[in-house]
């Protein structure tokens, strides 16, 4: 609104009070240079005047315009006031108090500023008054902790480590220059061994085995077989249930079978290997006891009811033994191993006609 009527030549402010212009006759309008001055007039008149104050209304205007008829414009200014000039034309008094309340409102960031001031002076008088020694410096605590974690860093460091080449290169030349001379006298000292040596899983067993056998010539010496008339050669020998194998005549070892078989060949003259009857030729269809008859019926041997001496003595219960003596009283007596799965010889005499069958020898 200043510049309202400004054209580009230079221009005055004209300020007319509402006060000047009311009621149609009014003196002369005041000029005001500034605003201050402006607000100031105003404020003067305020205390004289009752009610409220009317806003003052400044209208721009050229130069010509101004000169040539002054009373009209300031009569012709209808532009309402501006916030501004609303706010300008506040009371005095009003003004003031709002001051005070302004200052008032300052006062407590004043004092809090002044009291942050006085305790910043008092740690720094504090910090200037306590003895040296409680001052630490940053830097040379940071120092500190620098020279202790390189002192542990150089400890765990290797010894070839802190050596330069130059100083290993040395080392080694002066390791290689070395000599060592050895005494004529000296003689090398011959090694000494003791009594144990390492054994195999194989050697192992094998020494519990004959530990095994041991035990079984043992028992058998003390059973008094050998004063009965027993001959079988393998009285020792482990059984099947023991880890025992089969004896030359490929039966089981301790067996009635194969202490029959045993029989057999020593009666056809055959007292050691190669032996004349074993279980290929013998007993082809079957080794098991029960089974022997079916055998020499299939070899077109005889079987009979009438015992002799040397034949088989052949029982329904998977057993056989061999027919030492036939008594004139119709018993016989016989010899047999394992009868009481015992794995060990025996005799017994019985009636000729408990047996079920008796298989002559093969023919020589």
């Amino acid at each position: 609104m200043d510049d309202l009527f400004n054209f580009g030549a230079p221009s005055n402010s004209v300020a007319v009070l509402p006060s000047e212009v009311r009621g149609g006759s009014a003196a002369p309008a005041q000029q005001y240079s500034s605003r201050r001055e402006l607000r100031e007039a105003e404020a003067r008149r305020g205390t004289a005047v009752a009610g409220p104050v009317e806003p003052t209304v400044q209208v721009a205007a050229p130069a010509f315009v101004q000169q040539a008829a002054p009373a009209i414009i300031q009569e012709e200014a209808p532009a309402a006031p501006s916030r501004r000039r609303a706010a300008d034309s506040r009371p005095q008094a009003q003004q003031a108090k709002q001051a005070q309340q302004r200052q008032q409102d300052r006062q407590p960031l004043q004092q809090g500023r002044k009291q942050r001031k006085l305790k910043a002076s008092e740690r720094r008088a504090l910090q200037a008054s306590a003895p040296p020694q409680q001052r630490k410096n940053p830097l040379n605590v940071l120092a500190t902790m620098a020279v202790v974690g390189g002192m542990f860093a150089v400890a765990g460091l290797p010894a070839y480590a802190l050596q330069t080449p130059e100083n290993t290169a040395a080392t080694k030349s002066d390791a290689s220059a070395q000599s060592v001379v050895v005494s004529s006298d000296a003689s090398l000292a011959t090694p000494t061994r003791d009594g144990y040596h390492a054994t195999t899983y194989e050697q192992l067993a094998q020494m519990e085995d004959d530990a095994q056998r041991e035990a079984n010539q043992a028992a058998y010496l003390a059973s008094g077989a050998r004063a009965l008339g027993d001959d079988y050669p393998w009285p020792y020998e482990l059984r099947d249930y023991q880890g025992g194998g089969l004896s030359p005549l490929n039966y089981y070892y301790r067996e009635c079978v194969d202490f029959v078989a045993w029989r057999l060949n020593r009666d056809a003259g055959y007292y050691a290997a190669p032996y004349k009857w074993v279980w290929a030729n013998l007993t082809p269809s079957g080794g098991n006891a029960s089974q022997w008859r079916y055998n020499w019926e299939q070899h077109g041997w005889p079987v009979s009811t009438t015992p002799i001496v040397g034949s088989v003595a052949w029982f329904y219960g998977n057993h056989v033994a061999y027919v030492k003596s036939v008594n004139a009283d119709g018993t016989v007596t016989i010899e047999k191993y394992n009868y009481s799965s015992n794995g060990t010889y025996g005799q017994r005499t019985i009636p000729a006609s408990s047996v079920p069958a008796f298989l002559y020898p093969p023919p020589s």
